[in-house]
């Protein structure tokens, strides 16, 4: 079977299951519950109905019994509706996926919490000992010493000299 009429299929069953469900299935213990997805075989024979219920966990256990005995009357239906030659097998399986959703929330609602906290502590943060620890203030003995170095660097010719001593740009002695 065509994947893309596979789908359309699918997509026509997870209607015709929803319409059903907010029509004709009168059944008390029924509860909210929302078709989110359907899927069905290459061979067209067996149908999973993927559906969520906003509730309690009894109530959960409660629409799972409603739709177990509403099967039949929603595949047929389904039968009627789609004009396949042989109605597929349904089957009804609770969708774990916005549980993991709103777990994933939770955490990711956690996590940036944690993250705030520690901005906050990051502002009122201080370092243990200096901001850079490896510079150091220069005091003014420091400044005295690089002032002798240059004074003696001038007094040993670096402006001037002899041009017998001086090299030449090769590093030859100049003639």
């Amino acid at each position: 079977m065509d994947a893309a009429r596979a789908r359309k299929i699918a997509d026509r069953i997870q209607q015709v299951v929803a319409e059903m469900l907010e029509r004709r299935i009168k059944d008390p213990r029924l509860g909210f519950v929302t078709v989110t997805d359907a899927r069905i075989t290459a061979d067209l024979g067996e149908a999973t109905v993927f559906y969520t219920v906003f509730g309690s966990e009894a109530e959960r256990a409660d629409s799972a019994a409603a739709l177990e005995s509403a099967k039949g009357l929603i595949r047929s239906e389904v039968g009627r509706q789609t004009g396949l030659r042989h109605t597929p097998t349904l089957t009804f399986t609770h969708d774990p996926l916005p549980d993991s959703a709103r777990h994933l929330d939770d955490l990711f609602a956690e996590a940036r919490a944690r993250d705030e906290e520690i901005a906050r502590k990051r502002e009122k943060a201080r370092h243990a000992g200096e901001a850079d620890p490896y510079r150091r203030p220069r005091d003014e003995a420091d400044e005295a010493l690089e002032d002798d170095e240059d004074a003696e660097g001038a007094a040993d010719g670096e402006s001037g000299g002899s041009a017998g001593e001086a090299p030449d740009r090769a590093g030859r002695p100049a003639t």
